[in-house]
């Protein structure tokens, strides 16, 4: 026979927790020896341990009740079921850990890896990197509303900064971010950039400058996040438009104003 002690030692519990489930009702409590001692047989011990168990794996004490109750098929059951929940959970936790494991690599946080690759490519290629960030955070809601899409645009933007004309697009337009509304330069950078996205939709069609059938409440929440964070864009813009073109994430001819 054990004293509370032991009985707490082999199931691997504290005396206190014995306590406890003693006065919830779970570990029947024994009657006292003539010594005025509770003595525990090796039942109890079992009884604990199926316990402590399933109060570890979760279960509210409850519940845990209603499973000592039950017969041999809904204990098994349960236990089955138990499993199953659990099993999810650590998936989900290991999900968890990958992305917090992630935080250090940045980009891809939020984003799926044909997008960070992406990126990768334009900071390698010398585009400043505002406008390398400008692109990450407008690509954030894109991946979430429409997942799907995601391997239709980065094809696109792959086959695009393929060509190095469409580079040099990407690099006036970071010389352009410096500028101030009044600078002489930001009207021939204005120039510039009207001049090759004209030339790239007549030879290529309109649809190589604009950004693909993105619905419009994202193109005004992407067009507010690159004005927030790129001061010169709004002006740069502004004179794009007397040129004959208009937006920043989805570009549309227009006629120019006079």
């Amino acid at each position: 026979m054990l004293t509370i002690g032991e009985l707490a030692s082999y199931a691997g519990v504290t005396v206190r927790a014995v306590r406890h489930y003693h006065a919830k009702g779970l570990l029947p409590e024994p009657e006292r020896d003539h010594s005025g001692y509770r003595r525990y047989d090796a039942g109890a011990v079992v009884e604990l341990i199926r316990i402590r168990t399933l109060s570890e794996a979760g279960i509210p004490l409850a519940r845990v009740r209603q499973l000592l109750q039950a017969g041999e098929e809904e204990f098994a059951a349960a236990v089955a079921d138990i499993d199953k929940r659990l099993r999810a959970e650590i998936r989900e936790r290991r999900r968890h850990r990958e992305r917090i494991a992630r935080l250090a690599c940045g980009d891809s946080l939020a984003l799926p890896p044909e997008v960070v690759e992406h990126l990768d490519r334009l900071r390698a290629l010398g585009v400043d990197e505002r406008i390398v960030q400008v692109e990450r955070d407008g690509w954030i809601p894109l991946a979430a509303h429409s997942p799907e899409r995601v391997p239709e645009w980065t094809a696109r933007k792959r086959d695009q900064i393929a060509d190095p004309q469409f580079i040099d697009f990407y690099l006036t337009l970071g010389q352009a971010l410096d500028r101030t509304d009044d600078d002489p330069r930001l009207v021939e950078l204005a120039d510039e950039l009207a001049a090759y996205i004209t030339r790239m939709a007549d030879e290529q069609g309109e649809d190589y400058v604009d950004d693909a059938d993105i619905e419009p409440p994202l193109v005004d929440l992407m067009d507010a996040m690159a004005f927030d964070a790129l001061p010169g864009a709004r002006r740069l813009i502004e004179l794009l438009r007397k040129r004959g073109w208009t937006g920043w994430t989805k570009l549309e001819r227009v006629t120019p104003a006079h």
